[in-house]
């Protein structure tokens, strides 16, 4: 909510002084400001609404002032409680971590550009993953665990377990694309702050964790570090690593079974494939980036197939690549599929 401020000079002589302040810095101790009938100087007036983290997200505040015939006449524009938060302050600003009402653990990711895609050498690659420059273009909260089932019990009132033993702490599966967004809306409702599937460009730049290697966590992975493989009936590489850990066959792990990503972020290879809000499309030239809103993605790409990203613990370990992309019916329902969220920032 904007603050209307008047801010004076201290000295009609400091007229030629710089108007701009940026980041609250520049010649500030010339100047005062009067706030519901209390004069401060700014420097102490800026620190006490830091302490109040009013102005977070501010990026800048320009303050004009003219002269006329030797009288002082005052032009306050106040313009622009610029939401830049992709500017370094507002970022630094914001708070690192979040956890919301029902226990959901967020981790702040700055805006930036990666290389999104993998190069033709890298084993496992499909034809679809042409390298591009991404360009994530504000920064966002990103949860650092799959949605769990209680987590899915507390907003949709009925739980989703896995194939066999489960517990609260267990990622929810078997929910299609659908089932999130009714779940995102509901939570939404709680004004608790926006949620949403995050795009398939922050899911990829927040799995790389800054890295360019091929799992974010270094060029290969393996099963004590990963939850794949897991399948008596198929891909059974990892069953006997599993075991030891205490954890079932056939199913994922709870979350945080595993160590986190540079990021801080748990079970970005493997354990369950999760949604984005994407429509599954080829890769573009300039393919798209910046967050965009659950309301907006439908206007951007149509069809029926929506992404899927980090593999399963159904799968091999060759899936949960970084870059590795996946499809699937937006109704469709697997107990390889779960899905963790976006919360924007304010």
């Amino acid at each position: 909510m904007p603050l209307i401020l008047t801010v004076t000079p201290k000295n009609p002589a400091d007229e030629g002084h710089n108007r701009l302040l940026y980041g609250f810095e520049y010649h500030h101790d010339r100047m005062v400001a009067c706030f519901l009938g209390f004069s401060f100087s700014l420097p102490f007036f800026f620190d006490i609404l830091g302490e109040m983290k009013i102005f977070t997200h501010i990026r800048r505040v320009i303050v004009v002032n003219t002269w006329k015939s030797g009288k002082k006449a005052t032009v306050l524009f106040l313009l622009a409680f610029v939401f830049a938060l992709s500017s370094p302050m507002a970022t630094s600003a914001l708070e690192k971590t979040f956890t919301n009402s029902l226990g959901m653990e967020f981790v702040l990711i700055p805006a930036g550009t990666f290389i999104m895609g993998s190069p033709t050498d890298e084993p496992g690659r499909e034809r679809d993953v042409v390298p591009h420059t991404a360009k994530i273009s504000q920064p966002f909260y990103f949860q650092t665990t799959e949605v769990t089932v209680k987590q899915w019990r507390l907003i949709m009132g009925k739980p989703f377990f896995g194939r066999k033993k489960g517990s609260e702490d267990m990622p929810v599966v078997r929910v299609s694309w659908q089932d999130c967004i009714k779940f995102i809306k509901k939570l939404n409702a709680r004004n608790d702050g926006v949620y949403r599937l995050p795009t398939e460009a922050e899911w990829e730049y927040a799995c790389r964790a800054g890295n360019t290697t091929a799992y974010g966590i270094g060029d290969s992975i393996d099963c004590n570090r990963a939850m794949y493989a897991n399948n008596t009936l198929k891909t059974a590489d990892c069953v006997g690593a599993v075991k030891s850990k205490g954890l079932p066959p056939d199913q994922p792990a709870p979350v945080k079974s595993y160590a986190p990503n540079a990021m801080g972020i748990y079970d970005m290879q493997g354990n369950v494939w999760e949604w984005c809000e994407d429509w599954y499309h080829p890769y573009k030239p300039d393919v798209a980036v910046k967050p965009q809103s659950k309301a907006e993605a439908p206007s951007i790409e149509t069809g029926t197939d929506k992404v899927r990203r980090g593999g399963s613990w159904y799968g091999t370990g060759i899936r949960c690549r970084c870059a590795n992309r996946n499809f699937s019916h937006f109704a469709n329902r697997y107990q390889t599929t779960g899905f963790r969220l976006v919360r924007e920032v304010k």
